[in-house]
């Protein structure tokens, strides 16, 4: 209780303190004719980022070039309160303010995302695989933190974050070439080529922009085999683009049509192991192998792809002192994760007493989601200078999710018959291919109604007061059936999941003098329950049966967000800040099941967070700009949850940590410009600190929730050998540099240098079936040395 008060009593003092100013309209207008203002459209209308009445950040497209950042992950460190759980290329987890329930995996399609992602207008959120796209000719990156439940829906109980693209201009043809040459880790090369441009088909009539890009990524991670050593298996390429059209048939009328594609390829993972079946110090009938920094064991390549197409349609109809907005999306994903699963099957095969013939069989994992998501919104907004501004509307979607799963492994039938007798494998099938230990076909479909609006009123010309809610209304049929030796088998089986309910909001937002704004909210936001797929019970030992048996359905996650912040704009110097208190209700946590390889989520009764966040940016002298940005959280489990068995889950008690979040998170970055003949020279510095981590609940206390010892006697090992185990991920420094050119003729040229000191961050802590077939890491790019040039016209 002391570091509680000791936290919100340090977050008033600044509050109150802070030496920052508001604008009004003229300034605005001036800051706008500098570049010191952000128009953002968080509240579902064009606002100065400064105006908006709760916490927001927008990362500008100067800001991510300037950073050196190529995806959402290294947007992240520079953004107060936000924080990726990198699972592999194209499968993150994003939780902001420490709103987290822990690790999400490929098998758990049905447990649903804690912060919505949008492009523009449209949903992409999916659990587990966050879109990973392109930054290039984007406008700006928004993280609207806390729920935002009121205009973004349900995916959005911990905060919404806005890919904002840059739209089509009616009066200008402008355009850009964009080419980079890296060198990873200093033997993998990556490169890229991008271009965008503008043209007007019709002056202030009709535009279309189109953009397309090529990116090769280098790979760092090297994989030991039975033959040899494969380099940098984890290389892969990006490639996609955008094409938008805008039609003005009327000043009163835009349409703007658009489709995105994009499609990722990775031949392998980031997966740094410290323990493999097939490659650990304790074999003695095969090599022993003590595995290193940035290695992994393969018997079979891996590759992962995800090709997404998104087809949208936004209509802006203007009807006098209002505005009417229709957003049609429909999006298709296809994903594939085929991995490497020997150790996974060997391990299985090691308990089932199989030779070792049986157990070195190869054998690989394919996970396969086919998503097709259409939602439609209707809105209409307040779009005039009265004091009362509102907005309200109504969505739809319906979502259909296939999500199946194979393990072909030749040859496992004969073992298995010959080991648990003959027509076992016939038998446990259930109407799936040979040779294949576990199947299983899963599908969803989710259907949601909502209707939702915002008003506010600018009581005197110091004090606006906002109230909003959203009601909605959700139904999720899902299907499942197994089948392999692994799998529970059985019929067909079918759950229906339905939730319905409101969400509010409240804020003030009170001018306390022409240099300080301050902010508060009260809001809501909720998180869709579900079903928990059946148990792998061949797998179970008895006692991990008894711990997990229980759990078959987790209810929707609820939350009340607090917060107290101030934002404002003096000069050059611009200083946001908050305090906020989060407590959260049946909140959705995943576990592994230890040895029935099967992953559940369960309802933990009460939590909380609590923190405060900042962000300070000026120019402090004559060509030099700095900004400051951080985090303090304290995120925590209020109750205790129980196993099969009656007893607490460690990790899972009063006091004890949420996941994937840093308790502090700070960075920071300096950038020098001079004149220059025929142009203008810069250096720029960014400093990044995330602070240690943990993947799941109960990785706090690893010696309760990982196995002591391998547990599996194989090639000579007798299973009593220590892991000694530590799934901690440790706090990190990352610096980056880079130092270039603007040239008077829209060309540039940077010279780079990404992770100077060559830190390997540890991101996520990675197990297979509890630990016993595999445990390593997710890890971070290595040192990256390049060169960008960019051409603009």
């Amino acid at each position: 209780m002391l570091r509680r008060a000791g936290l919100l009593a340090g977050c008033a003092a600044v509050l109150s303190a802070a030496p920052v100013a508001a604008q009004d309209s003229e300034s605005v207008a001036e800051a706008e004719v500098s570049g010191n203002v952000i128009i953002v459209t968080a509240t579902k209308r064009d606002e100065d980022l400064q105006d908006i009445p709760f916490s927001i950040n927008a990362q500008t497209a100067e800001d991510i070039q300037r950073s050196g950042a190529v995806n959402l992950e290294d947007v992240s460190r520079l953004v107060a309160g936000l924080s990726i759980q990198n699972l592999g290329p194209g499968q993150s987890q994003v939780a902001i303010r420490g709103v987290s329930a822990g690790q999400i995996v490929r098998d758990q399609p049905g447990v649903k995302e804690q912060v919505g992602v949008y492009l523009d207008e449209s949903v992409i959120s999916l659990s587990l695989f966050t879109p990973d796209l392109d930054l290039f000719d984007l406008n700006r990156v928004e993280t609207l933190r806390g729920p935002q439940g009121t205009l973004f829906g349900s995916g959005s109980i911990g905060g919404t974050i806005r890919y904002i693209t840059n739209q089509p201009n009616l009066d200008t043809v402008e355009g850009m070439i964009e080419a980079d040459l890296n060198l990873v880790d200093v033997d993998d090369i990556g490169y890229s080529l991008k271009g965008a441009v503008n043209v007007p088909l019709v002056e202030d009539v009709a535009a279309i922009r189109a953009v397309g890009y090529y990116t090769q990524f280098g790979g760092f991670i090297n994989a030991l085999t039975d033959d040899g050593i494969i380099e940098d298996v984890n290389s892969g390429e990006r490639y996609g683009g955008r094409l938008a059209l805008t039609v003005k048939p009327v000043e009163t009328v835009t349409i703007t049509p658009r489709i995105v594609y994009q499609e990722i390829i990775s031949d392998g993972f980031n997966r740094q192991e410290t323990f493999n079946l097939f490659a650990n110090p304790f074999t003695t009938t095969r090599p022993p192998i003590q595995l290193g920094e940035r290695e992994q064991f393969l018997r079979l390549r891996e590759e992962f792809r995800d090709e997404t197409l998104i087809a949208d349609l936004v209509v802006d109809v203007e009807l006098g002192g209002t505005i009417l907005t229709s957003v049609t999306s429909y999006s298709d994903r296809e994903i594939l994760v085929s991995r490497d699963a020997s150790a996974l099957t060997g391990s299985v095969s090691v308990d089932l007493g199989f030779p070792d013939a049986g157990v070195l069989l190869p054998s690989n994992l394919q996970d396969t989601t086919d998503l097709s998501t259409f939602t439609q919104e209707l809105r209409l907004a307040s779009n005039n200078d009265s004091r009362f501004q509102w907005v309200f509307g109504g969505f739809y979607s319906d979502i259909e999710r296939d999500y199946t799963q194979r393990l072909p492994t030749p040859g496992y039938d004969g073992f298995t018959d010959a080991v648990l007798g003959a027509g076992t494998a016939a038998a446990v099938a259930n109407g799936f291919p040979a040779d294949s230990p576990f199947n299983s076909d899963l599908d969803f479909n989710i259907e949601q109604y909502a209707v939702f609006g915002e008003a506010s009123y600018e009581v005197t010309d110091r004090l606006t007061l906002t109230a909003g809610g959203r009601y909605y209304d959700f139904e999720e049929d899902r299907t499942i059936i197994t089948g392999g030796l692994f799998a529970a088998g059985g019929p067909l089986q079918e759950d229906v999941t339905a939730s319905d309910g409101f969400t509010p909001r409240f804020l003030a937002s009170f001018d306390v003098s022409e240099n300080v704004t301050i902010n508060a909210q009260a809001a809501q936001g909720f998180r869709l329950g579900g079903v928990n797929d059946p148990l792998n019970t061949g797998l179970c030992d008895a006692a991990d049966f008894a711990i997990f048996g229980g759990f078959q359905d987790f209810d929707d996650e609820t939350l009340w967000n607090y917060e107290l912040g101030l934002k404002s704009q003096f000069g050059a110097f611009t200083f946001n800040a908050a305090g906020f208190y989060t407590e959260i209700d049946d909140l959705q946590v995943t576990l592994d099941a230890g040895s029935c390889s099967s992953r559940i989520s369960f309802n933990v009764p009460e939590a909380h967070t609590l923190g405060f966040e900042w962000e300070f940016a000026g120019q402090v002298a004559p060509g030099l700009d700095i900004g400051i940005s951080g985090s303090v959280l304290e995120a925590e489990i209020d109750s205790a949850v129980l196993d099969g068995a009656g007893t607490p889950f460690p990790g899972l008690q009063p006091g004890d940590r949420l996941p994937s979040v840093p308790e502090f998170q700070v960075s920071a970055d300096a950038t020098y410009r001079w004149d220059v003949a025929f142009g203008e020279a810069f250096l720029n510095g960014t400093f990044q600190h995330v602070g240690d981590r943990i993947t799941q609940p109960g990785d706090q206390f690893p010696e309760l929730t990982l196995p002591a010892t391998s547990g599996l006697p194989f090639a000579g090992a007798t299973g009593l050998e220590p892991l000694n185990t530590d799934p901690a991920l440790d706090s990190y420094e990352l610096v980056n540099l880079s130092a270039g050119i603007d040239l008077e003729n829209e060309l540039s040229i940077t010279v780079y240098l990404r992770n100077v000191f060559d830190v390997n961050p540890l991101l996520s802590f990675d197990r297979e079936r509890g630990g016993r077939a595999r445990t390593g890491f997710r890890v971070g790019q290595p040192r990256t040395l390049g060169v960008t040039l960019r051409k603009g016209f």
